[in-house]
């Protein structure tokens, strides 16, 4: 299987490239025969594809001015940067506004990927600085592709997205995974300024 994702010829067969071809993974559960081929596996995850993507779907995916691809994008973002699924909708929102607006995303989940370490508790400037197309503080819009296989909920959490005026968040201070969302940056600051805090209480470097 894995030599199939990395092949740009078969990803274009399939109408994706080798960076955003785990887009075309919808996670469910599936009924295949343990002996089944890794050509005819992608077969049946392209049919689920089509199948989940509905003209329904399709119509609110091209109403935020998106395709699917990076609605599934988008959709690993949001799910890498919040624990909380509640959040999730909130937090897609959040994007979008960057989005429209022409505003970099600076999604910490992009440097993470972009490092090669999801576990980093603090990013630095160091990491902000990082030459990849998928740190979001250097290079304005989506990355290349999705940072894992988004899940449906996170799918449908950036097509349902809320609507609201938020263009900044920050881990809340009691480390929950949640956030504290912000429409200005004098508020996001202040946020900003107690989670730091808290990391310098804790001593995470």
């Amino acid at each position: 299987m894995l030599p199939l994702l990395a092949d740009s010829v078969y990803c274009a067969s399939l109408g994706f490239t080798p960076e955003t071809i785990l887009a075309l993974f919808i996670p469910n559960t599936y009924e295949v025969y343990w002996n089944i081929s890794a050509e005819k596996l992608m077969q049946r995850m392209q049919r689920e594809y089509k199948n989940f993507w509905s003209d329904t779907r399709l119509a609110k995916a091209k109403a935020i001015g998106m395709t699917p691809v990076e609605v599934a994008i988008l959709a690993s973002i949001v799910e890498e940067e919040t624990a909380a699924t509640d959040e999730y909708p909130i937090v897609a929102g959040l994007y979008l506004n960057r989005l429209q607006r022409g505003i970099p995303l600076q999604a910490d989940p992009t440097v993470k990927f972009a490092v090669g370490d999801f576990s980093l508790q603090r990013i630095l400037f160091e990491h902000l600085e990082i030459d990849s197309p998928y740190n979001t503080y250097k290079h304005a819009g989506l990355p290349p592709g999705p940072l894992r296989i988004p899940t449906i909920r996170g799918l449908d959490a950036v097509l349902n997205h809320m609507k609201h005026n938020y263009l900044y968040m920050c881990a809340k201070e009691d480390f929950s995974g949640r956030h504290n969302f912000a429409v200005t940056l004098a508020e996001h600051n202040r946020n900003a300024n107690r989670y730091r805090a808290e990391l310098n209480r804790r001593k995470i470097r």
